[in-house]
């Protein structure tokens, strides 16, 4: 990326949150001679939603390889699919080589962010209270950031331990417990199997089944790390084979389709293959695969099946001090742990942003506006996002879209910089005629299928889920159109910040 030349002011930037698109938004920034920044991260790490998911069996679904930055390859990932613990640490040494550390302030907050109209500004709140003015914002608070608790009576009478996925109790044995999980999707199939070794009684609660799909995970020999270390291009290639690999499977996402249809019946049949009678009639969804999230593991389904763990599909009617309670039985538990996921449809609660002439921004997407690629919003001048609405993926890595996304920022930001002008934002029609054609387009996608999914929020609109493959976002985010936004010249000295948040998949 080509730095600022003789004469041009350098942005100030201010960063709130330290995950995985906030790092990389700080890297590309270093690297395009953007430098005076300082981050504000909500935690006490680098790391975001991987640094705050340490569940037993925490991993990825994506293929390390392609979870991890192009402009930052890791030859030496022990597997094709890293655990927890090595995606993390992975994030925090990008953040330690590239000199992002020192800029991070840990345990702070934006609150909020208004746009001022006259001075051309945004007006920054943090968490302490401290208030600083800036000419852009950037969010990247992401769509997996916020656990989501379900609304159940009583749940303040239980007497025993219980937490969130997303925030588990490491200080409590389950040894000789009885344990009740409830939620199955994926953050589930993969503790399950883990703890179901270790207590009394495990009781999983399903309010519907999903497709699971086998987990092809392997460790990477020592011959293949030291070849892609000795030679980049093998990892280059290795990485650039899993991604188109990834990429086709875009085709089984079309509704109705040869791809969607023949991947069903294959899971319909391991299914088969795995469980028997009558749990497999409890485990067998009746919508196309994908609708739901598919899920990856081996040996979710035998662990069903094991005499210390029973599959309950009766609705939860309440908690009571030491139980379960539904409308059939009453399943004692010493702990009751939530896997239900996360607040995916209420995107950057609970910061504000109140852009021009007040508006706010929770209001405009509640009554249906949309976004122009997931980045940017009308009303809402020098505001972009990063891991937006309607930019969330089914088959392939969401960083491969955050770093489009980033891309896309930073030449804006160039342009603002170059050309002096105060502030940019996208047209409105821009907006409408882009969020119709995503929303149209979804409508032809297995997510539309008859199944409750975090996709779509309760209206039937989909908020999350980008409609069509990579590489078309890529060729829509590889250079701006500047002609669907509406520019205003400088009046005052220039100062960026750039707010990014710290949670995403």
């Amino acid at each position: 990326m080509p730095e600022p030349t003789a004469g041009q002011s350098t942005p100030r930037v201010a960063i709130a949150g330290a995950g995985i698109s906030g790092v990389c938004l700080a890297i590309r920034l270093k690297q395009a001679g953007i430098t005076s920044f300082t981050i504000y991260e909500k935690s006490e790490s680098v790391g975001g939603t991987w640094s705050e998911n340490t569940y037993p069996g925490a991993a990825c679904d994506v293929p390390s390889v392609l979870y991890s930055f192009s402009f930052a390859p890791k030859p030496d990932w022990t597997q094709k699919h890293a655990p927890q613990s090595e995606i993390v640490e992975y994030f925090r040494s990008c953040a330690d080589e590239f000199g992002i550390v020192p800029h991070i302030q840990f345990n702070t907050t934006v609150d909020s962010a208004a746009w001022d109209e006259r001075s051309g500004t945004w007006q920054i709140t943090t968490n302490d209270g401290y208030q600083e003015t800036y000419d852009v914002f950037v969010s990247a608070v992401g769509q997996l950031n916020r656990p989501s608790l379900p609304e159940i009576e009583g749940m303040e009478a239980f007497q025993g331990a219980a937490f969130h996925t997303a925030k588990w109790n490491h200080d409590l044995d389950l040894r000789d417990r009885n344990v009740a999980i409830i939620g199955t999707g994926a953050s589930a199939i993969q503790i399950v199997p883990r703890i179901a070794r270790q207590v009394r009684k495990l009781t999983v609660f399903q309010r519907s089944p999903t497709w699971i799909c086998r987990f092809r995970n392997y460790k990477y020999p020592e011959w293949i790390k030291s070849l892609f270390r000795c030679l980049p291009l093998t990892e280059r290639l290795h990485r650039w084979w899993i991604y188109w690999i990834c990429e086709y499977r875009t085709f089984s996402y079309r509704a109705r389709s040869v791809e969607s249809r023949v991947f069903t019946n294959w899971l319909r049949l391991r299914l088969r293959w795995a469980v028997r009678e009558p749990i497999r009639s409890k485990l067998t969804p009746d919508f196309a695969a994908g609708c739901k999230r598919t899920l990856l593991s081996n040996d979710y389904y035998e662990t069903l099946e094991q005499d210390n763990v029973e599959l309950v599909t009766t609705p939860i009617r309440r908690l009571s001090s030491d139980a379960v309670v539904t409308a059939e039985n009453s399943h004692q538990a010493d702990a009751v742990i939530f896997a239900t996921g996360f607040r995916t449809s209420d995107l950057l609660v609970p910061m504000k942003v109140v852009g021009r002439d007040g508006r706010r921004l929770a209001d405009e997407w509640r009554t249906g506006r949309g976004t122009y690629l997931g980045i940017l919003s009308s009303g809402f001048p020098n505001f972009f996002m990063l891991y937006g609405p309607n930019t969330n993926l089914g088959h392939n890595s969401i960083i491969f879209m955050v770093e489009c996304q980033v891309n896309y920022i930073v030449k804006c930001l160039q342009r603002l910089m170059e050309t002096g002008l105060q502030s940019l934002e996208v047209r409105e029609d821009a907006v409408t005629q882009f969020s119709g054609m995503v929303q149209e387009r979804l409508k032809r996608t297995v997510w539309n299928d008859n199944c409750t999914n975090w996709y779509k929020t309760d209206t039937g609109r989909m908020i999350n889920n980008w409609c069509a493959s990579t590489v078309e976002y890529w060729l829509r985010t590889r250079r701006p159109d500047f002609s669907r936004m509406v520019v205003k010249e400088v009046e005052a000295p220039q100062h960026v910040a750039i707010a990014i948040g710290a949670g995403e998949s």
